[in-house]
């Protein structure tokens, strides 16, 4: 482990002492307040490490000295040998502890998420799989207590989904979900296939982090807004008023459509929230190609192109490519219950290469 700097620590009991000193004198719920409460708490989890880091450092620091003193007698020098490698242990694991915290944090990790699931190649199977991927993001969600709102649903004609969008709220939703991006692939027989044939079929999952309009400029004149009557599945009218919604980013050519509401108001905000998440993540590709960079270097980059899972129904079996990990949990990880399991794996893998890159920087 490298050396961890006394005066990089200093700085942060510093920066907290100053938060701690502005928060005292401002009226709360003002967004300068929301924003410096935020930091003061991120700050105060680093300073509790420090402090436990700066204790277990003084007690190997003195059982050293004990134990490196020749007038040290005997009954002191056993008793210290016996203390060392348990005080050891606990100064290495708080430092590394310490190293993931002072990590360069993503902006975007404690914002909700924008959820996209789409049906990939395989045809009906595409649909139906697309479709158990937004359920186990739904029941994942509920399991960590985060809400779960969707915004769209696009049905097939014979089951699944075309696509689907959710907006899931909650503490910390983006900095787990985020590693959920790209394209997840199925194997299995399919219920109409009579030879018993496995199939192979694909679904993408986008992530975008939530934008507020302050994240992206937006000028009225870059925007054509449509209205058209809403359709079901295999064109059955189901809605007798021009309430759908398609909003078209000329710049840039992102175009989002909403119908899922009776109410034109409501399909035109859902497709502007969708609108500014996308082009508030497209800013955040260009504008930081250091995280793109660690993205691929360890998890991928996300990319909807880029294959990150497969659930193999015949094995039981879940494996990410990302990092070879395999788990024969398939019920579980679909119902939601081990998802953490992959997920808190990846987490890991991340914060491990980004430390690893700190060390050979």
């Amino acid at each position: 482990m490298a050396e961890m700097p006394d005066s990089k620590l200093d700085a942060i009991l510093g920066r907290h002492a100053e938060l701690e000193q502005q928060l005292a004198t401002m009226a709360g719920g003002g967004d300068e307040y929301i924003r410096l409460s935020r930091e003061y708490a991120q700050v105060s989890q680093v300073v509790e490490t420090i402090q436990r880091f700066r204790d277990a450092r003084r007690e190997l620091s003195g059982i050293q000295e004990l134990l490196a003193d020749p007038v040290t007698d005997a009954d002191m020098r056993e008793l210290a040998e016996a203390e060392h490698e348990a005080a050891e242990r606990k100064f290495v694991e708080l430092g590394e502890e310490l190293r993931v915290q002072l990590l360069p944090r993503d902006e975007a990790d404690e914002r909700n998420a924008i959820l996209e699931v789409r049906a990939g190649t395989g045809g009906e199977e595409a649909g139906l799989f697309a479709d158990e991927l937004f359920r186990m993001y739904q029941r994942y969600a509920e399991i960590r207590g985060w809400k779960f709102e969707p915004l769209s649903y696009s049905e097939k004609d014979y089951g699944g989904i075309k696509e689907a969008q959710a907006l899931v709220s909650g503490p910390g939703v983006f900095a787990r979900l985020k590693f959920e991006s790209g394209v997840h692939r199925v194997q299995r027989v399919p219920a109409t296939e009579s030879s018993g044939r496995i199939h192979t079929s694909t679904a993408t999952v986008a992530v975008l982090p939530e934008a507020e309009e302050v994240d992206v400029h937006l000028d009225a004149k870059d925007l054509r807004i449509d209205v058209y009557r809403a359709s079901g599945p295999g064109g059955q009218s189901v809605n007798t008023t021009d309430s759908a919604v398609r909003i078209t980013h000329m710049p840039s050519g992102i175009v989002v459509t909403q119908q899922d509401e009776k109410s034109q108001h409501k399909n035109r905000a859902k497709a502007m929230k969708i609108l500014l998440a996308r082009l508030y993540e497209r800013k955040r590709d260009e504008a930081d190609a250091v995280r793109a960079a660690d993205r691929r270097g360890q998890v991928g980059t996300g990319d909807r192109s880029e294959r990150v899972r497969t659930y193999n129904f015949p094995q039981g079996r879940v494996t990410d490519h990302r990092i070879n990990l395999t788990l024969h949990k398939l019920t579980q990880v679909l119902a939601g219950e081990a998802l953490d399991d992959v997920v808190d794996a990846l987490v890991a893998g991340d914060q491990a290469e980004r430390v690893a890159a700190l060390d050979t920087a």
